[in-house]
């Protein structure tokens, strides 16, 4: 038998060996640099984006609107999961790079997307504005005899449950919050420098004691942050703008600015804040409002023919606000006004820098008050008398001689803020014309 000789086709270009598929590996690793490199863009970009969309809103010298700040805060609240999620899926996008083999500049790109989301993602972890004025987590203090601040330098006093304590502005101007213990309260001592406010809130809160730190800013007035449920709470109203407890609002502890010597001379026994040795260095000048009040602020004033650096000691009695100007006050001594059927008493301390506000009268009827001239009295601590009874009175609203003496008027809440703050969380305000 001849043997059937079979022809050789491998030399034939148009071979075709039956059921054999065309040849896809090109196409498919096509595909899988497209894929690579689409997620690690996109990781990389969303990445980014949840760490700058919130530093371009929530920052200094910038308006923010309330759709605005509430996207920025929802974005910054998101981003440590978004950032992480896209990092991670950045590297494995890389490591498939690498595992394939794909070409070297595909993988040294991935390298440095991957690079970038993984710093993107630490970073919104990071509270860049603690990184700029530093917490003062643990606040020590000292002697009022012992404490080393000049005696024009302003403190915040808070008295509660028989003990007292100052807290000097240069020193919360750049920690901004201090948390701490006061009588057995819990207080959050605030200052707010772009805005020249010093408030102290009650940390208690549906009863849980919170512990805030700084947030951001928003119109040029501090934001504070608690770390219980990451609510976000506007310094100069303690209201929460942002979170589970958005709409509450903190309750106000009664405080007063006055200056170190006055205070120390009322209180001799109280507590100092001590400067936080770490970061002293970086406290501001006694010249500081002079460099405020030249930066941009972010709120229009000019409809009201009020400069927006003019310093208003702002004062709300029953649901209405009135703002009264520092250096009105200061050039009349004493003034008397009514809000909201509430007759009001603003009167200048001994030092001539430091004011307080009174309600004007004992009991159910308003009082008239004047200053008083008499070196004598003054020599005693009386600043002013009353037209009804001929009773002197003290800085601290209390009479120390006639009829009522040992009686003290009711103190009423105020705290001095550049009017652009004022006027922009109190659009309804009055404003006192001398």
């Amino acid at each position: 038998m001849t043997p059937t000789t079979i022809p050789d086709q491998s030399r034939n270009g148009n071979a075709h060996v039956a059921g054999a598929k065309p040849k896809r590996a090109p196409v498919a690793k096509s595909a899988k640099i497209r894929l690579a490199i689409g997620v690690g863009l996109l990781g990389t970009l969303v990445s980014l984006l949840s760490l700058a969309i919130p530093m371009y809103v929530i920052r200094p010298f910038r308006p923010q609107d309330p759709w605005q700040l509430d996207v920025a805060l929802t974005v910054r609240g998101l981003a440590p999961w978004i950032s992480t999620a896209c990092a991670l899926a950045t590297l494995a996008s890389f490591a498939r790079a690498w595992r394939d083999r794909m070409r070297l500049w595909l993988r040294i790109a991935l390298a440095t997307l991957s690079l970038v989301a993984v710093v993107g993602a630490v970073f919104t972890h990071v509270n860049v504005f603690e990184i700029m004025f530093h917490p003062y987590p643990e606040p020590a203090f000292e002697s009022a005899a012992s404490a080393k601040v000049d005696s024009d330098d302003k403190v915040l006093s808070v008295t509660l449950h028989g003990e007292s304590r100052a807290y000097p502005i240069r020193t919360m101007g750049y920690h901004h919050i201090v948390n701490d213990t006061v009588g057995n309260s819990p207080i959050a001592v605030t200052y707010c420098t772009l805005c020249h406010t010093g408030l102290v809130w009650s940390r208690v809160v549906a009863g849980q004691a919170l512990h805030f730190r700084l947030a951001g800013i928003n119109n040029g007035n501090a934001l504070m942050r608690d770390e219980e449920t990451s609510s976000i709470w506007q310094q100069s109203t303690g209201i929460a703008i942002f979170g589970p407890f958005k709409g509450r609002q903190l309750q106000l502890v009664h405080c007063d600015e006055l200056t170190f010597a006055l205070w120390r001379k009322e209180v001799p026994n109280g507590m100092v804040l001590k400067p936080d040795a770490q970061y002293a260095s970086e406290y501001d000048d006694k010249d500081w409002e002079k460099h405020v009040e030249q930066t941009r602020t972010v709120v229009d004033t000019s409809k009201s023919g009020i400069s927006p650096y003019e310093l208003m000691l702002g004062v709300t009695v029953a649901g209405e606000s009135k703002a009264f100007p520092v250096k009105s006050i200061l050039a009349a001594n004493l003034i008397q006004d009514q809000i909201a059927n509430i007759h009001l008493l603003l009167v200048v301390g001994p030092d001539h820098a430091s004011i307080r506000a009174f309600k004007a009268g004992y009991g159910a009827e308003p009082m008239v008050f004047v200053s008083t001239a008499d070196s004598a009295l003054q020599r005693a601590g009386a600043i002013m008398r009353d037209a009804q009874t001929g009773s002197n009175w003290n800085f601290e609203g209390c009479a120390v001689d006639g009829t009522l003496a040992g009686r003290c008027l009711e103190p009423v809440d105020s705290f001095k803020d550049y009017w652009f703050d004022w006027m922009n969380h109190h659009p309804g305000t009055l404003v006192f014309r001398s």
